[in-house]
């Protein structure tokens, strides 16, 4: 029954995009369904790892609206500096996609000077929000094999984290993983839909000192 509700739950909250909450609210319901075991389960039924990522970190309660405050002000100041991502608070923590033409060339992991650029930006913004986590996500669309966009997937998710390192970001904060074409957002029938899916994924989330701070704000 727990796995029943929590799934219902989040199911819910996720794929109604939970249009009438805040981003701090959103945290704090999500967190009541289940935290890591919500995450896999979220991360499986919407076909989302991003959104799975976001939901296992989950703390939930009032902690969790305290965390969500915060990612709501990080947020903001992400979307203010990357106009052309599409940067979404969910739950406790922020999702940002990045498309493959900001980011590399044609069937490339080298990154291009927009990349910099871009992630330059991401960097302000990591610098000034230094407690939380960051896991970078990989994804390529159906065209080729499994095995090639797998290894595509990884090598442009460790480009990325490779320059934030080499910038100044915490490796200890990063998280690297490439799905490949396993998890796709839209559709791979038409080019548009396959480009959107060539994409890498950055997932912010608290860390555990952000974490112990938001708890004992709860409960004072």
């Amino acid at each position: 029954m727990r796995y029943f509700l929590m799934m219902m739950v989040m199911s819910a909250l996720v794929l109604t995009g939970c249009k009438s909450l805040t981003g701090t609210q959103k945290g704090a319901a999500i967190g009541t369904a289940g935290g890591a075991a919500a995450g896999a389960i979220i991360g499986r039924t919407a076909g989302n790892t991003a959104v799975g990522a976001v939901v296992g970190a989950t703390v939930g309660g009032v902690t969790g609206a305290i965390i969500g405050n915060k990612m709501d002000k990080q947020a903001e100041e992400m979307k203010a500096q990357l106009p052309d991502a599409n940067v979404e608070r969910v739950g406790e923590g922020i999702i940002v996609e990045l498309s493959n033409n900001i980011l590399f060339g044609f069937d490339s992991y080298e990154l291009s000077s927009t990349a910099r650029t871009n992630l330059n930006k991401m960097i302000t913004v990591f610098d000034t929000y230094p407690d939380t986590d960051i896991e970078v996500q990989g994804h390529t669309d159906s065209s080729g094999s499994d095995t090639y966009n797998q290894d595509l997937s990884e090598r442009r998710a460790n480009a990325v984290t490779s320059y934030l390192v080499n910038r100044g970001v915490s490796s200890s904060r990063l998280t690297t993983v490439g799905y490949g074409e396993t998890s796709p957002k839209y559709s791979n029938d038409t080019e548009e839909g396959r480009a959107q899916n060539r994409r890498v994924e950055f997932i912010i989330t608290a860390n555990e000192k952000m974490k112990r701070e938001a708890e004992r704000e709860a409960s004072n």
